[in-house]
């Protein structure tokens, strides 16, 4: 119904990505949730049989060079299925995001093409467990010597600790004062070798089959051609990875919030009542009304934020607020979607019956990963106030249309 969203070439990216959604078996989204599967290669590699994986990249890579728009779209097909599966979709874009900006054409050539192709599976690794979202503060080093690099450090809830071959990781390159935090920081691929160990498996609430955990690097040898970029540099990488990391936890959630409310919505019309179908109950059917609202909201947010990075790169303080806004909206309001579904449901909802409670579970960590909720507002109020402090950027001084607006010794800011 919001195909006037999308151009032709994003509608049939889409209904593509529908059409692989319809035939995802439902023992693997069981499996999944049970921890009975970690990291289903299976699935990845299928999506990018029907080249589904890295569609905004260049196509001499195996990528679509389609728009942000169309990715969402996919995204959002996929996400009818669970938040994981979403995630493990994600993976490749956000990943290579970082290799297809700032990585050489040999890295390209060995990284990107094959994780496009379904032959090589990546994770990438941010979190530290003293860091949290302080990213900047991270405490993985990587120290020169010669021809390589040599790894030490930690990361946890790293999505594909188990199952992945390759690992975007950011480590400290520098310990100077005198140079900016996000100056200090560089970017490795670090391939799984013994000395890449899982010490720890995550048992989740919900998001469940992704192979989460906890890695540590143990005195890992990198050569120095796998460093993305020039030392330094991982600041201004993590920024424009952030940009496909918060947009696909805002599309991916879309889905299963339409999910949950189209099951609750027929649900209400067969379900009875009093002799009546519930829907009938306006203390029912305004909870669909309220939900849909939510849903079209936060898919406009989400779709306004991909066509500014489709168009607007070039404006990045503009593009840093609107993905921020579309992360936060996307998830906080899909979430109260799929909660409003559970309640339409009543108790039949809170049992696996219906797979809202799994979607409920799932939606939880969407406003926590890839940036918090209090983060994005961090974001997006920094950007405002510099785009409203800056007298250029209004030609009109609204606040002097007021009647007593020139009573300067009644405006006391002090």
């Amino acid at each position: 119904m919001y195909d006037f969203l999308l151009r032709s070439e994003e509608v049939s990216l889409r209904e593509k990505a529908r059409e692989f959604v319809s035939k995802v078996p439902r023992e693997l989204l069981l499996d999944m949730d049970e921890d009975k599967i970690q990291y289903p290669t299976d699935f990845v590699r299928n999506l990018a049989e029907e080249g589904l994986l890295g569609l905004r990249f260049p196509k001499e890579y195996g990528g679509q060079d389609a728009s942000w728009v169309a990715e969402m779209a996919v995204l959002e097909e996929i996400g009818h299925l669970s938040l994981a599966l979403g995630c493990l979709y994600s993976l490749p874009s956000i990943c290579g995001e970082a290799l297809n900006h700032f990585g050489t054409k040999e890295q390209k050539e060995r990284f990107l093409r094959p994780i496009l192709k379904g032959d090589l599976f990546c994770a990438e690794a941010l979190t530290e467990p003293r860091g949290g979202s302080d990213f900047f503060g991270a405490a993985t080093v990587a120290e020169k010597q010669g021809d390589h690099y040599v790894l030490t450090g930690q990361k946890r809830f790293v999505v594909g600790a188990i199952g992945a071959d390759i690992f975007l990781v950011y480590a400290r390159t520098s310990s100077d004062p005198d140079i900016p935090r996000q100056q200090q920081i560089s970017l490795f691929v670090v391939e799984r070798d013994e000395n890449v160990k899982v010490k720890y498996t995550y048992g989740l609430m919900g998001t469940r089959g992704g192979g989460a955990g906890r890695l540590v690097f143990d005195k890992v040898r990198v050569p120095a051609e796998n460093l993305v970029g020039n030392e330094g540099d991982g600041g201004k990488i993590f920024y424009q990875m952030m940009y496909p990391e918060r947009m696909t936890s805002a599309a991916g959630i879309l889905g299963m919030a339409d999910a949950s409310l189209r099951i609750a919505t027929r649900y209400s019309s067969k379900r009875k009542a009093f002799g009546r179908p519930i829907r009938a109950f306006q203390g029912v059917s305004f909870k669909i009304a309220e939900g849909i609202t939510l849903l079209d909201s936060a898919r406009a947010m989400v779709y306004m934020a991909a066509k500014a990075l489709d168009e607007y790169q070039d404006q990045p303080a503009l593009c840093r607020r609107l993905v921020s806004e579309a992360k936060r909206v996307a998830t906080e309001q899909c979430y109260r979607v799929i909660d409003l579904a559970l309640q339409v449901m009543g108790g039949i909802g809170y049992t696996n019956v219906y797979p809202i409670e799994r979607f409920f579970r799932d939606a939880r960590l969407s406003t926590i990963w890839t940036g918090t909720s209090e983060i994005m507002n961090l974001i997006i109020q920094h950007e405002y106030y510099k785009e409203v402090l800056d007298a250029k950027r209004f030609q009109r001084d609204t606040e002097l249309d007021a009647k007593e607006a020139f009573a300067s010794e009644e405006k006391v800011f002090e």
